[in-house]
């Protein structure tokens, strides 16, 4: 009998082990699979044969449960891209004799748009060499919601229920003075403002944010001190959602100013640094009270304000990734698709890699308001019934229990 091997990619969430657990609890109802490995540390496991066997870890149904609700990559994860074969081919020697090693007929590869392009890569070149014995499937993770190809992606509705929570709880201190003061939260999001955008859900319970700037629309220095000047004469506390990857017309990002100019092995520049610099623009310029609070991992790794619709999509993308491996498909990315909003439903299936790999979904543009300082009520629709409701995570001494696979 064959293997499944899985990895995982990119950025961790707080659903991508749910998509992992979803892979096992597939391949444990087959007949055709033998034992769940796991490549640690992403591709990188595959390359150098640094490979575990997960149905050991996971043979008790208490651990799975357990494994649904941790946060971050349960495998490892890296960030590399693959040189194309012509350039390195023992790399690719190097992963398909990992395969044979393992006695691997399913690789299942989680990750986001820059994971895909692995994916993508690794069936060009098992195509071009005549290899079918081993299918090769995506299972899509990422928190910035930016996978094309899907209605949303697994780990965004947890990351946004946390930002959604966060800025209610923000706003609960900062409105306490009645002086102006004004608050600015960084949160990620490179060229796509999902994230940003997603802290329009607290204004169902309260007034802020006030202001909510995205990558999508040009960023204006002077717009946004009227902005800004405008929301202070109305209520002294102020709370502004800051993408960090907001930027001018000419292209520049705000934040670069306080980063070094390197960028990592797919070409993105490190950023953060939106929110400090606009934290020194109002206090030049308008002179009040301000701070700017970056979000950072926490937006990412929440795994006790997960959603649990989030979850639940995440595992059954798993489980639909595999189940098209098994059928002997090979190239494709396992995806959702929204049925309706009320009752909320979705579907699941698969599209080619080559419409997921290396592309970007960003906000429409009529989501936003035609100042660029907010969403409208189409953004909010779209958002709620993502982040889900309460589930049941494992507590121990009044705190998530959370798993450990190596």
């Amino acid at each position: 009998m064959k293997n499944v091997l899985v990895a995982q990619s990119g950025g961790p969430s707080v659903a991508i082990n749910a998509t992992l657990a979803g892979i096992f609890e597939r391949a444990v109802t087959s007949l055709e699979v033998g034992r769940v490995l796991g490549a640690l540390y992403g591709i990188k496991g595959v390359i150098n044969d640094n490979i575990i066997d997960v149905s050991e870890k996971l043979s008790d149904p208490n651990m799975i449960k357990q494994l649904i609700h941790t946060p971050s990559s349960a495998l490892g994860s890296c960030r590399i891209k693959l040189d194309s074969a012509d350039i390195n081919p023992k790399v690719y020697e190097d992963i398909f004799n990992t395969f044979r090693r393992h006695n691997i007929g399913w690789f299942i590869y989680i990750g986001g748009n820059d994971s895909m392009d692995t994916v993508q890569k690794l069936v060009t070149y098992a195509r071009s060499k005549g290899i079918d014995d081993v299918c090769i499937m995506g299972a899509p993770k990422t928190i910035d919601n930016d996978l094309c190809g899907m209605d949303h992606s697994p780990g965004f509705g947890s990351a946004a229920k946390y930002i959604y929570t966060t800025f209610s709880e923000l706003w609960c201190d900062c409105k306490v003075y009645d002086v102006p003061a004004v608050t600015l939260v960084e949160v990620m999001g490179r060229h796509a403002g999902w994230l940003a955008a997603s802290s329009v859900l607290a204004n169902v319970h309260c007034d802020a944010p006030h202001l909510i700037y995205l990558p999508e629309v040009p960023f204006d220095n002077e717009r946004f001190l009227e902005d800004v000047r405008e929301k202070i004469s109305e209520n002294p506390a102020v709370l502004i959602a800051v993408s960090e990857g907001i930027k001018y017309a000419n292209g520049a990002f705000v934040g670069e100013s306080e980063q070094s100019g390197i960028t990592d092995v797919f070409g993105h520049k490190y950023l953060s640094g939106a929110a400090r610099t606009l934290e020194s623009l109002i206090l030049e310029k308008i002179g009040c009270k301000v701070r700017s609070i970056d979000l950072s991992l926490m937006q990412r790794s929440a795994g006790h304000l997960a959603s649990s619709n989030d979850l639940t999509e995440a595992k059954l993308l798993g489980v639909t990734a595999l189940d098209r491996a098994l059928n002997g498909i090979s190239g494709e990315v396992s995806i959702i698709n929204r049925v309706s909003n009320s009752p909320y439903s979705v579907s699941y299936g698969t599209v080619p890699v080559g419409e997921i790999a290396n592309k970007e979904k960003v906000i429409p543009r009529e989501w936003i308001n035609e100042r660029g300082n907010f969403v409208t009520a189409q953004m909010l629709t779209y958002l709620t019934p993502l982040i889900g409701g309460d589930f049941g995570i494992q507590m121990r001494h009044g705190v998530p229990l959370y798993i450990d696979l190596h």
